[in-house]
């Protein structure tokens, strides 16, 4: 039997927390969020070529998985 190695997320009472609490938890709730959405079109823009090269080297291909790349997203 296979098991799923997925994270329940944590619940959050939001009306219990300080506003520096409520914030925190905002602020992290809109980077994932953000995280997410450039992901998103990181992947469609990707889809739209059958390669993707940099420096030469072929990091993405429509008949190959996706290695070789990492983003940094920093402000």
């Amino acid at each position: 039997m296979a098991t799923k190695n997925k994270k329940t997320p944590k619940k959050i009472n939001i009306l219990g927390l300080s506003d520096a609490e409520k914030m925190r938890v905002i602020e992290q709730i809109k980077q994932k969020l953000q995280k997410s959405v450039n992901e998103a079109k990181l992947w469609r823009t990707l889809l739209q070529y059958e390669e993707l090269k940099i420096n030469g080297q072929v990091v993405f291909s429509s008949n190959n998985p996706l290695e070789g790349l990492s983003i940094s997203l920093g402000h």
